[in-house]
């Protein structure tokens, strides 16, 4: 289909900043409903039920108005890679990573994301970093250390861990391969078909790693507390975000819509002091504004994308 340049009405302009901050406030619910999950369940089987439902949720819009996804083999190729890396790898990583650490400390890790993609389009789209991009890394930098360094490391079975905290931040980094290879495939492909696409790949990947890591899943014995914590990651945190994550930058400047990844880690931060009793010291408050802080510099400063769509 042809590409043609246009500019972006204010209408859809507003909407898929909307769809941007929906999606980091659904986001920043994530770990919460993993964290009830995992008192019943390995993170393998919490994942793997996750993204059942997530795909679940991707089939009523393809199965109302089926489409072609229209990929050719190179295309196929970059889908597959994208879905490796964002859905097994990367939740896998991250999950683990939260059962070793708090909800508080892992959401306030995922406030380095903005930074880990304003390095990734340094490194891989050859945009340059001003000296405020390069301030805010290094205070971003600076954050994650405090968090990391502060706390209870260590001393109660179920508190923060230097380990947890740094797989999160591992599997942030393996998340870039996803945003950028997903990115690469809307400039010729809707939302809906890289999304849809992307998490029935990614299910099945992860269907294969998890049978044969984990075994089969439970179905008896989970409380209702966790099948309800299970059925909104999928719906909510993973095929609602991605479907209005994807659709979002599509619509507005990526290196604006990026601060509304910032909600993530602060209403995930809340979520767990105030509903699973987790408690950040002086340090770790510090660390998190850092990283906040860095976050909103690096998406509210500098230059910015044409304000144009391909259609």
């Amino acid at each position: 289909m042809p590409t043609q340049l246009q500019t972006r009405p204010a209408s859809t302009t507003a909407l898929g900043y909307a769809a941007c901050a929906l999606a980091g406030t659904l986001w920043g619910t994530g770990f919460y409903f993993g964290k009830i999950a995992l008192t019943e369940m390995s993170v393998g089987h919490m994942v793997f039920y996750r993204f059942l439902f997530a795909t679940l949720g991707m089939l009523p819009p393809i199965l109302i108005k089926p489409r072609r996804p229209g990929l050719n083999r190179k295309e196929w190729g970059i889908l597959l890679l994208a879905s490796f890396l964002g859905i097994p790898v990367q939740f896998l990583l991250q999950f683990y990573g939260l059962s070793l650490t708090t909800v508080s400390h892992a959401a306030l890790m995922v406030g380095t994301m903005p930074v880990i993609l304003a390095v990734g389009a340094t490194i891989f789209m050859h945009e340059r970093l001003d000296w405020k991009g390069w301030l805010a890394l290094a205070g971003s930098t600076a954050g994650v250390a405090l968090i990391t360094l502060s706390g209870t490391h260590g001393r109660t079975p179920h508190g923060p861990s230097l380990a947890g905290d740094m797989l999160v931040v591992l599997s942030l980094v393996l998340a870039l391969g996803w945003v950028l290879l997903n990115r690469h495939l809307m400039y010729g492909h809707s939302a809906l078909v890289v999304t849809a696409y992307g998490i029935l790949s990614g299910m099945v990947m992860l269907t294969i790693w998890v049978a044969l890591e984990d075994g089969p899943p439970p179905v008896h014995g989970i409380s209702g507390r966790v099948w309800f914590a299970l059925i909104a990651s999928g719906l909510l945190c993973t095929a609602a975000t991605t479907f209005l994550w994807n659709w979002g930058i599509h619509h507005v400047p990526a290196s604006r819509a990026g601060v509304f990844l910032n909600i993530e880690p602060a209403l995930g931060s809340i979520l767990g002091v105030e509903l699973l009793g987790d408690r950040l010291g002086p340090g770790a408050w510090l660390g998190g504004g850092l990283i906040i802080a860095a976050a909103i510099v690096l998406t509210t400063t500098g230059h910015t994308e044409p304000e144009v769509i391909l259609e």
